[in-house]
Protein backbone atom coordinates (compact mmCIF):
# COMPACT_ATOMS: atom_id res chain seq x y z
CA UNK A 1 0.00 0.00 0.00
CA UNK A 2 1.28 3.44 -0.94
CA UNK A 3 0.25 6.56 0.94
CA UNK A 4 0.88 10.06 -0.40
CA UNK A 5 0.13 13.35 1.31
CA UNK A 6 -0.12 16.80 -0.24
CA UNK A 7 -0.05 19.66 2.25
CA UNK A 8 -2.01 22.88 1.84
CA UNK A 9 -2.35 26.01 3.96
CA UNK A 10 -4.87 28.77 4.38
CA UNK A 11 -5.69 31.66 6.69
CA UNK A 12 -9.31 31.84 7.78
CA UNK A 13 -11.62 32.93 10.56
CA UNK A 14 -14.46 31.01 12.12
CA UNK A 15 -16.80 31.10 15.07
CA UNK A 16 -18.31 28.18 16.98
CA UNK A 17 -21.61 29.71 18.13
CA UNK A 18 -22.58 26.83 20.44
CA UNK A 19 -19.18 26.44 22.10
CA UNK A 20 -19.05 26.99 25.86
CA UNK A 21 -15.65 28.67 25.74
CA UNK A 22 -13.71 31.36 23.95
CA UNK A 23 -14.13 29.68 20.54
CA UNK A 24 -17.69 31.04 20.51
CA UNK A 25 -16.08 34.40 19.69
CA UNK A 26 -14.91 35.28 16.19
CA UNK A 27 -11.26 34.26 15.76
CA UNK A 28 -8.86 33.01 13.12
CA UNK A 29 -6.19 30.41 12.49
CA UNK A 30 -3.33 29.63 10.18
CA UNK A 31 -4.76 26.28 9.07
CA UNK A 32 -2.70 23.43 7.65
CA UNK A 33 -4.36 20.62 5.75
CA UNK A 34 -3.26 17.43 4.07
CA UNK A 35 -4.97 15.48 1.34
CA UNK A 36 -4.09 11.79 1.77
CA UNK A 37 -4.19 9.41 -1.19
CA UNK A 38 -3.73 5.65 -0.84
CA UNK A 39 -3.51 2.81 -3.31
CA UNK A 40 -1.59 -0.29 -4.32
CA UNK A 41 -1.09 -0.03 -8.07
CA UNK A 42 1.42 2.28 -9.68
CA UNK A 43 1.12 3.49 -13.26
CA UNK A 44 3.07 1.12 -15.50
CA UNK A 45 3.04 3.17 -18.70
CA UNK A 46 2.98 6.74 -19.85
CA UNK A 47 4.25 9.94 -18.26
CA UNK A 48 3.21 8.86 -14.74
CA UNK A 49 5.00 5.51 -14.75
CA UNK A 50 6.07 4.56 -11.25
CA UNK A 51 3.53 6.90 -9.61
CA UNK A 52 0.40 6.15 -7.65
CA UNK A 53 -0.83 9.62 -8.61
CA UNK A 54 0.98 12.73 -9.73
CA UNK A 55 1.19 15.24 -6.89
CA UNK A 56 -0.05 17.86 -9.38
CA UNK A 57 -3.28 15.84 -9.75
CA UNK A 58 -3.80 16.26 -6.02
CA UNK A 59 -2.66 19.87 -5.88
CA UNK A 60 -4.86 21.34 -8.62
CA UNK A 61 -8.30 20.52 -7.15
CA UNK A 62 -7.04 21.35 -3.64
CA UNK A 63 -5.74 24.71 -4.82
CA UNK A 64 -9.03 25.57 -6.52
CA UNK A 65 -11.02 24.69 -3.38
CA UNK A 66 -8.69 26.66 -1.09
CA UNK A 67 -8.82 29.75 -3.30
CA UNK A 68 -12.59 29.63 -3.78
CA UNK A 69 -13.76 28.85 -0.23
CA UNK A 70 -11.03 28.76 2.41
CA UNK A 71 -8.12 31.21 2.14
CA UNK A 72 -8.92 34.55 3.77
CA UNK A 73 -12.59 33.69 4.20
CA UNK A 74 -14.89 33.48 7.20
CA UNK A 75 -15.60 29.74 7.19
CA UNK A 76 -19.09 30.04 8.67
CA UNK A 77 -20.07 31.98 5.55
CA UNK A 78 -17.92 30.50 2.78
CA UNK A 79 -18.59 26.84 3.60
CA UNK A 80 -22.17 27.19 4.82
CA UNK A 81 -21.23 25.33 8.00
CA UNK A 82 -23.02 26.70 11.06
CA UNK A 83 -20.39 25.30 13.42
CA UNK A 84 -17.15 24.88 11.39
CA UNK A 85 -15.11 22.79 13.79
CA UNK A 86 -11.97 21.12 12.45
CA UNK A 87 -14.01 17.90 12.25
CA UNK A 88 -16.81 19.48 10.21
CA UNK A 89 -14.29 21.25 7.99
CA UNK A 90 -12.32 18.04 7.31
CA UNK A 91 -15.55 16.29 6.28
CA UNK A 92 -16.62 19.26 4.12
CA UNK A 93 -13.27 19.30 2.31
CA UNK A 94 -13.24 15.52 1.85
CA UNK A 95 -16.71 15.48 0.31
CA UNK A 96 -15.75 18.13 -2.23
CA UNK A 97 -12.40 16.60 -3.19
CA UNK A 98 -13.36 12.90 -3.28
CA UNK A 99 -14.90 13.06 -6.78
CA UNK A 100 -11.86 14.97 -8.06
CA UNK A 101 -8.92 13.00 -6.63
CA UNK A 102 -8.54 9.29 -7.38
CA UNK A 103 -7.73 7.32 -4.24
CA UNK A 104 -8.43 10.13 -1.75
CA UNK A 105 -8.62 8.36 1.60
CA UNK A 106 -8.41 11.11 4.23
CA UNK A 107 -8.23 14.80 4.98
CA UNK A 108 -6.13 16.03 7.87
CA UNK A 109 -6.74 19.49 9.35
CA UNK A 110 -4.48 21.25 11.83
CA UNK A 111 -6.31 24.12 13.45
CA UNK A 112 -3.36 25.05 15.66
CA UNK A 113 0.16 23.74 16.13
CA UNK A 114 -1.14 21.37 18.84
CA UNK A 115 -4.62 20.47 17.54
CA UNK A 116 -5.13 18.08 14.64
CA UNK A 117 -8.11 16.22 13.17
CA UNK A 118 -8.13 13.44 10.61
CA UNK A 119 -11.25 12.41 8.72
CA UNK A 120 -11.26 9.09 6.90
CA UNK A 121 -14.52 7.43 5.92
Amino acid sequence: MFRLEKQFRFEASHQLPNHDGKCARLHGHSWIGRAVVEGVELHTTGPKVGMLIDYADINEPVKRLVEAYLDHYHLNESTGLVNPTSEELALWIFNRLKPLITGLSAIVIEETCTSRCEYRP
